[in-house]
C-alpha cells in the first residue's frame, strides 16, 4: 500500500501547498475508521483540502453547507409520500455518501448537529424508527471558523467527541504563499485531480493499520496520559474511553504510514494534541492543546 499511499499525498500536494502535517493528519483519521475538524481561521484552505481529499478517492462525495435554518432531515433523508405508489418513499440525505464535507458545521443549530452524532459513531441514521446503513468506508471531514462566532453554536462535547482529530492549517509562510500564486498561471486547479485511490483499498489499508503492534507498556502509557486529563486541576472535564480508543488507533495508522509494524511513544506523543485537547474542557484561560502538550512532557514514557 506504500505506493497508494504516496499517490494519495502527492494528489493533495497538488491543490494543498506545504501543509504535508495536516494531510497526514486527515489520512490519519481517514485511515483510523474517524472523522476529522478543521478549525481555522476564513481562506486558508480548509474546503479545499477536504474537496481534494473527496476527489481523490473513487468514492461518493456530498456536501452540506451549514446554515442556521438547515433542518436534520436536510442531512438524513426523509420520508414523503408518493401518491401514485400510495406508499411512503426515502430520499437519502448527503450522509449517504463515502466522504462527507460539513462546511461551517457550527452555523447549523444543536437540533441539525445532533443529526450527526448517531451517523458519526454508528454508521447508520434512525428515521420514523428504521435503522439504515450509510455507505462503506464513510468519512466526516468537517470545518469551522474559531474566531466569528457570531450567528454561530458552539459544538457540545458529545460532537466534539466524535472526531478522531482536530487541526488547523495556520497561515502559510512567504514561500509557500508565492508558490500558490504561482500555480495560479497554469498550474492544476481542483479541477484537475483525478481519483487515485479506491474505496477497496481504504478497507484494506484499514484491516492492516489494525494490525500494528502496540505493547502493552504503551497501552499503559497511553492509559496514564488520559487518566491526567481527568485528574488535572486546570482541566474541568477529561478526556474520555472514546479518546483511549481513539489515540490507540491513531497511533497504529500513524506508525503504519511511517512504515512500521509496530507503534511508539513518539507516535502517542505527536497526536496526542491532535486527538485529545478538542475532547476536555479548560477550567482557566489557557488553551487546551496547550495543557495536553504539558501533561505529555510531564507523564512518564515507558
Amino acid at each position: 500500500m506504500r505506493d497508494s499511499i504516496e499517490r494519495l499525498t502527492q494528489n493533495l500536494g497538488q491543490t494543498i501547498v506545504g501543509k504535508t502535517a495536516a494531510i497526514r493528519l486527515v489520512l490519519v483519521a481517514l485511515f483510523s475508521g474517524g472523522h476529522a475538524l478543521l478549525e481555522d481561521v476564513p481562506g486558508v484552505g480548509k474546503t479545499l483540502l477536504a474537496k481534494s481529499l473527496a476527489r481523490s478517492i473513487d468514492g461518493k462525495f456530498q456536501r452540506i453547507q451549514c446554515t442556521p435554518d438547515l433542518l436534520p432531515s436536510d442531512a438524513t433523508g426523509i420520508n414523503i409520500w408518493n401518491r401514485r405508489t400510495e406508499e411512503f418513499e426515502f430520499l437519502p440525505g448527503p450522509v449517504f455518501s463515502n466522504i462527507l464535507l460539513v462546511d461551517e458545521i457550527n452555523r447549523a443549530t444543536p437540533r441539525t448537529q445532533s443529526a450527526l452524532l448517531e451517523v458519526m459513531e454508528e454508521q447508520q441514521v434512525t428515521i420514523d424508527g428504521r435503522s439504515r446503513q450509510v455507505l462503506r468506508p464513510f468519512f466526516v471531514i468537517a470545518t469551522q471558523n474559531p474566531v466569528e462566532y457570531q450567528g454561530t453554536f458552539p459544538l457540545p462535547e458529545a460532537q466534539m467527541d466524535r472526531f478522531m482529530v482536530s487541526l488547523s492549517l495556520g497561515y502559510p509562510d512567504g514561500d509557500e504563499e508565492l508558490q500558490m500564486l504561482q500555480r495560479l498561471q497554469g498550474g492544476k486547479t481542483l479541477d484537475d485531480l483525478r481519483p487515485c485511490f479506491s474505496l477497496e483499498e481504504i478497507e484494506e489499508l484499514r484491516s492492516l493499520c489494525q494490525q500494528v503492534r502496540v505493547e502493552l507498556p504503551l497501552q499503559k502509557y497511553i492509559l496514564e496520559l488520559v487518566r491526567a486529563t481527568r485528574q488535572d486541576e486546570e482541566i474541568r472535564l477529561g478526556v474520555s474511553p472514546r479518546g483511549s480508543v481513539a489515540l490507540h488507533r491513531t497511533a497504529q495508522t500513524l506508525a503504519y504510514l511511517d512504515g512500521r509494524d509496530y507503534a511508539t511513544p513518539d507516535d502517542v506523543k505527536f497526536l496526542a494534541p491532535y486527538v485529545l485537547a478538542h475532547r476536555l474542557i479548560p477550567t482557566s484561560g489557557r488553551h487546551a492543546k496547550a495543557i495536553i502538550q504539558r501533561l505529555v512532557e510531564t507523564v512518564a514514557i515507558p
